[in-house]
């Protein structure tokens, strides 16, 4: 028996097939956690080829014998029985469940996956394993993943079932039936038909994924009690769970250090740049001797105890910052540290290794400067940081971890690329390597090696590695009292010039013909153009400049894909994220109905026909008589 779950066709870019099909069918097989969230991953065979006696032997392995069991050999072929084909060949592999969760006990869940290149068909096979050692072969689950061609090249994707009828669905290895026609099947056509390709590797490469899972949620059960207490104004649950999962990986990663070393005392860490100092706590609960610091103490760490070592300390590259006893240096978000990190860990010591997660692009002495348009600019400092380390020794390893964050790419020092002897020679490589980038910063070289000239290796360390600050000077530590940069600190007068403008101008886009305008919309470039030199130098001078003042003023505009619009408040999709629905309105009455409107309507007073809301049903004031004044004074340009 053999039933047609669901099919869709393909509408466009139909030339990536039936190649596209197969690079789809790759991602579900091996990454599966991508659109199954309750799986935290897979561990898969390689693939071989097979015929038909291998393959019944595997079968029969699992309970299953093809001589008796036609329907599931038949199912496999598509419908035709060719059992004694035996030239037939399949592509055959097998994947291990790992759910987020375990919800098996012992049992361990795999699935036999079987290709046919010829008929551009795959067939997944669910196997049980027990404790004792048994398999079992569950036939109700088997499915089938078929490409069609059809005329004028119309390809068809389509799931088949081997027994609808018994069908057993848990969400986890078992995918339910309307997920996987509503959700998978739409996936893989998106996928066979899309070009791009990652930048970066799979997450997770350098770990084993089911140590890495049964850790998480243990250390996320533990720590999760941390979300309710955070005392800090940012995410708490972005932050907890972004922390508990970098604190997994290392504590994986230093794990299977251990075993492959055959050490028994964990392995210690500075963490440089340690912000909130949540990393530092969780490794050092962990039994794993260490501590972090930072320029700027936060509120959170008298809440985590002795037990946990911070130090309020601006950290500049120098001998006074080496650590020749610690093993591990950590840079999580470390900004201006970043590039330093592996030059600070092959400083320390020989057998001193590095973990860092870059994010905001710092070059060694000052903001990174764009060389590659061809690659991103996330890419591209990925690469350089790469290369830092490389120059520095490092046998460099890259690694993608699964953290709440669009910067997720990690790099790992855990080898030199040289012997201990070759110290001298490595070090100079270091120092004429800093050298460039500084000559490439603009910042002020010093002496004779401004000019060029040559030393000898002894001569050469003396100069790079003098005591104080010399080998690191012209670097910029941040400041210690942190300036609110967002545009929200610049003059209202200023800021609400700009605001008029950029409205009156896209409002004229569109001829006002009696119905409200909404006006039309620009590109946040061709906005910049209506700005005059100097008011965009100070907005540049603002983290994120024009377009986060644009998106700070969401009561005007709505910045979307690049493009600049007036916002309409009586549109349903473009209410705040999360309300929708009957659950929203009941929320937005019950913010309108006893709201203290601090701030006014800009379309009340601006727009050419007012606000397109009723007083009773817009979130801003509608005159004075409707409004609270806010409590905060209005800044005023200063005279120049």
């Amino acid at each position: 028996m053999m039933s047609k779950l669901s099919e869709l066709k393909f509408t466009d870019n139909s030339s990536s097939l039936p190649g596209g099909f197969w690079s789809a069918i790759d991602v579900w097989i091996k990454k599966p956690h991508v659109v199954n969230k309750r799986i935290c991953g897979v561990k898969e065979t390689e693939c071989r080829n097979v015929g038909f006696e291998e393959l019944g032997n595997i079968l029969l392995a699992h309970g299953i014998d093809v001589s008796e069991s036609n329907d599931v050999f038949s199912f496999l072929n598509g419908g035709v029985e060719r059992k004694h084909d035996k030239e037939r060949l399949w592509s055959i592999c097998m994947r291990t469940f790992i759910p987020k969760v375990n919800c098996y006990g012992t049992i361990v869940h795999k699935e036999i996956i079987l290709k046919d290149f010829d008929s551009q068909r795959v067939s997944f096979l669910p196997v049980e394993e027990f404790v004792e050692g048994t398999a079992s072969l569950r036939t109700n689950n088997i499915y089938q993943i078929h490409l069609l061609a059809g005329d004028n090249d119309e390809w068809t994707v389509a799931i088949h079932l081997l027994r609808p009828n018994d069908w057993f669905s848990d969400g986890v290895a078992y995918p339910k039936l309307p997920w996987l026609g509503g959700e998978l099947l739409p996936k893989l056509v998106r996928w066979a038909t899309e070009s791009k390709t990652s930048e970066f590797r799979s997450t997770l490469s350098l770990l084993p994924i089911e140590k890495y899972s049964l850790m998480y949620q243990q250390l996320k059960d533990k720590y999760k009690k941390m979300v309710k207490v955070w005392p800090e104004v940012t995410d708490p649950e972005k932050f907890v769970y972004e922390d508990v999962a970098i604190a997994t990986y290392l504590l994986v990663l230093w794990d299977e250090e251990r075993a492959e070393k055959d050490l028994t005392v964990k392995q210690s860490f500075v963490d440089l740049g340690c912000g909130n100092g949540l990393l530092v706590h969780i490794l050092s609960n962990e039994g794993h001797p260490g501590k972090g610091i930072d320029v700027r103490k936060r509120k959170i760490w008298d809440m985590y105890g002795p037990e946990t070592n911070l130090e309020e300390t601006a950290i500049t590259p120098s001998d006074g910052f080496l650590f020749p006893r610690t093993d591990w240096l950590i840079g999580n978000h470390s900004d201006e540290l970043t590039p330093w990190i592996p030059v600070i860990a092959a400083r320390s010591s020989f057998f001193c290794q590095y973990f860092v997660l870059p994010c905001c692009f710092f070059d060694f002495y000052g903001k990174y400067q764009r060389r590659q348009c061809r690659k991103s600019q996330y890419k591209e400092y990925i690469d350089f940081i790469s290369e830092v380390s490389t120059t520095c020794g490092f046998n460099t390893e890259e690694d993608c971890l699964r953290i709440p964050s669009t910067k997720r790419v990690c790099l790992v020092g855990r080898s030199r690329s040289y012997q201990e002897s070759g110290e001298l020679l490595a070090e100079e490589c270091r120092a004429k390597y800093i050298q460039s980038r500084q000559t490439c910063s603009g910042a002020t070289v010093h002496g004779s090696e401004a000019k060029g000239e040559s030393k000898c290796h002894h001569d050469l360390l003396e100069t790079v590695r003098s005591h104080g600050n010399d080998w690191g000077e012209g670097f910029q530590p941040r400041e210690r009292v942190e300036t609110v940069r967002n545009c929200a600190s610049l003059p209202r007068d200023f800021i609400d010039g700009i605001v008029l403008r950029v409205a009156n101008t896209l409002l004229g886009l569109t001829k006002d013909e009696g119905a409200w305008n909404a006006g039309g919309s620009l590109p946040v470039r061709e906005v910049a153009e209506l700005l005059e030199p100097e008011t965009l130098q100070v907005l540049k001078n603002e983290c994120g400049g024009l377009q986060t003042l644009l998106k700070n003023n969401h009561q005007v505009f709505r910045v979307e894909g690049g493009m600049v619009h007036i916002r309409d408040w009586r549109e349903r999709a473009q209410r705040p994220r999360g309300l929708q629905g009957v659950r929203a309105d009941a929320k937005r009455r019950s913010v309108l109905t006893g709201a203290l409107k601090t701030r006014p309507c800009w379309f009340h007073a601006q727009h050419p026909r007012g606000c397109p809301l009723q007083a009773g049903e817009c979130a801003f004031a509608h005159g004075a008589d409707d409004l609270k004044p806010s409590a905060r004074p209005i800044k005023k340009m200063k005279n120049s």
